[in-house]
């Protein structure tokens, strides 16, 4: 059992897209070749975490969410959307932690599910970081051309320009940025990691003055906009609730500090602090924020472009326009950084997995960074965002983001319930593999002659020792866990098929009312079933040596996980058909990808799972060997 090889059947069909492979350990990072440099500390993690969190869009959602959604609750839309990201954000500590390796959910998913599902969200967050990449340099330059008089005045080699014969607006400036980050990048990690926190720091500034300049404000003309008459909860609890919604985007970024595992000196302790750390900052500030701007202006009276900056002038300060325009640049530039930085390294964790050609595996030995797909990265968002008006295509980085959400969450369960017990052995260890086997019939043989030419009554002494109460008993136990896994793996394939049902039914409109009754009733008893089971019963003793130890502990599994992935599905259904039929015809591409190219160039093609223990043996073996 788990002796088989992966190739035997496993190279096509559905044992490739359940292969998994091995948590990186110490060992397989020296045998592994290049490395990315050890530079980040927590107070660097932070700093990506929340240069890629507070982009341009706190600048403008506090008047749209206002206006259409929350009116004065608009602070606890934040808190709503804060806590639903921190579910995401507990999975991500520990996973991050355990698996400190380059590639963020597309590793952890191809650890803990299987190489199908890694290869999707690998290949959908590829799509999410070129666009949202190329989407955050296109809005740079109008807030930008605000300092040289207004719109459309930037130096005429910076701005837009329409091309009548092809119908398109190009963006010189939007192009030159991605190419000037791609540039920092590549020169290393410390250095640009430096420039981002620089970047941050005078982001987060403006941030503050906008709280304090619009504290003192409101209490000199006694917070006017908490004072209408529609009262705190203008649209209801749904209507805050659907701000919540809206507003849970703008804490899209955090998972860019997962990106960078590898990289970060001590994994076990920094990246979880620097996960919970950012999301903590990130929220405080949109929560701050969001009370002064809707106590200054009524909420149905706010710009809904230009909130902050209009907040400001209409208490007569015209010029604060100019410092918040400042602060949306900055923003603007630290998300840049923040998307462009992770897609390398995915690019090369998919590549030293053997599902993209080696190309993108290759590190800098001088900076010790993943050149090679930086360059890649950045060429094709400058080009995307030199000729495309990605604003239409935005809603696409959301897929990608949420798909990764839900599948760490899923993973976390996975982990905790039914953790791999056999890990994947390297040809080169295959030889080991097979002599021990025979070693071990050999063995066999040998006592089984022994036994044959024994006399009776030591056959009767024999058989009285090898067959006690404590071996049933070890025997009934081994039966036990068996049931376990199993029960527990069918747990979870019913909180995740409920899930999918009840979030499926409870948003589409053309159904009949009786019909999406019935459908989420179903769905919540499978879910609530699913999750019952997770609870009653124990989770795998495992999860204890799983991966790297000492790290963070995800609490409240399995519920935590399960709202999670509740709320992270909820979110994905609701993204529209249009922003699903794009995507789609995305994930098909990669799919022809994986089954001519990924498939049969996979890492895991031609290794044999045994059980973690027996594992262990061999490698200990084999280096002994060497050794003598």
């Amino acid at each position: 059992m788990g002796f088989e090889a992966a190739a035997g059947g496993g190279s096509g069909g559905i044992r490739a897209l359940t292969r998994r492979k091995q948590v990186d350990s110490d060992r397989a990072r020296a045998a592994g070749g290049q490395q990315l440099a050890k530079e980040l500390s927590v107070t660097q993690l932070i700093a990506i975490g929340v240069g890629s969190t507070v982009g341009a869009g706190v600048y403008v959602l506090v008047g749209t969410v206002a206006r259409e959604h929350s009116g004065p609750a608009l602070t606890l839309s934040f808190l709503i959307a804060g806590i639903a990201a921190a579910l995401s954000a507990f999975c991500y500590a520990e996973l991050a932690s355990r698996c400190p390796s380059a590639g963020s959910a597309y590793h952890y998913s191809y650890i803990c599910v299987g190489e199908g599902v890694a290869w999707l969200i690998g290949w959908a967050l590829i799509l999410e970081y070129t666009i949202g990449g190329s989407a955050v340099a296109r809005g740079i330059s109008p807030n930008l051309a605000l300092f040289f008089g207004g719109p459309n005045s930037l130096p005429w080699i910076l701005a837009r320009h329409e091309l009548p014969w092809l119908d398109v607006v190009v963006d010189p400036c939007a192009a030159a940025l991605v190419l000037l980050v791609t540039g920092l990048l590549c020169v290393g990690i410390k250095e640009s990691t430096y420039v981002q926190g620089i970047v941050t720091i005078l982001n987060c500034c403006v941030m503050l003055f906008v709280i304090i300049a619009g504290s003192y404000i409101g209490f000199q003309t006694g917070w006017v906009g908490y004072k209408v008459s529609g009262g705190f909860l203008p649209y209801g609890v749904n209507g805050m609730l659907s701000g919540s919604a809206t507003v849970f985007f703008a804490y899209i970024g955090f998972d860019s500090v997962a990106s960078t595992a590898e990289e970060v000196k001590n994994p076990q302790r920094d990246l979880p602090l620097g996960i919970g750390t950012a999301l903590s900052i990130c929220c405080t500030l949109y929560m701050l924020v969001s009370v002064v701007i809707v106590g200054l202006v009524p909420y149905f009276a706010m710009d809904p472009d230009t909130p902050i900056s209009s907040a400001f002038a209409r208490h007569g300060m015209q010029w604060a326009v100019y410092l918040v325009t400042s602060g949306a640049v900055l923003a603007l530039c630290s998300t840049l950084m923040g998307s462009i930085l992770p897609q390398p390294r995915i690019l090369m964790a998919m590549a030293r997995d053997g599902l993209l050609p080696p190309f993108f595996a290759d590190v800098s030995e001088k900076t010790q960074v993943p050149v090679k797909s930086t360059i890649i990265t950045g060429i094709c968002a400058a080009s995307l965002s030199f000729f495309m008006d990605v604003s239409q295509l935005a809603g696409m980085v959301s897929v990608g983001t949420l798909l990764a959400f839900t599948i760490v969450a899923v993973s976390i369960l996975i982990l905790r319930y039914v953790p791999p017990d056999e890990v994947p052995l390297p040809s080169s260890l295959q030889a080991s593999f097979r002599l021990s086997q025979e070693c071990d019939e050999e063995k066999a043989r040998d006592e089984n002659r022994e036994q044959g030419t024994s006399e009776i009554k030591d056959v009767i002494v024999v058989e009285s020792i090898s067959d006690p109460l404590i071996e049933k008993q070890l025997y009934a136990s081994k039966l036990d866990e068996v049931k376990r896994r199993k029960t527990a793996a069918c747990s979870i394939a019913s909180v995740c098929a409920g899930v999918l049902i009840l979030t499926s039914s409870a948003s589409v409109t053309f159904l009949p009312f009786l019909a999406m009754c019935f459908l989420c009733i179903f769905g919540g008893l499978l879910l609530l079933a699913g999750l019952g089971m997770l609870c009653w019963i124990d989770q795998d003793d495992g999860r204890h040596s799983f991966g790297h130890s000492g790290g963070f502990i995800c609490p409240f599994v399995p519920m935590l996980p399960v709202m999670c992935i509740l709320i992270n599905t909820y979110l994905l259904i609701n993204l529209g058909a249009g922003t699903w039929l794009r995507v789609g015809v995305w994930l098909v591409m990669g799919v022809f990808v994986y089954i001519f190219y990924g498939r049969t160039h996979s890492s895991l093609t031609d290794v044999v799972y045994v059980p973690t223990a027996q594992a262990d043996e061999i490698y200990a073996s084999s280096s002994s060997g060497f050794v003598a």
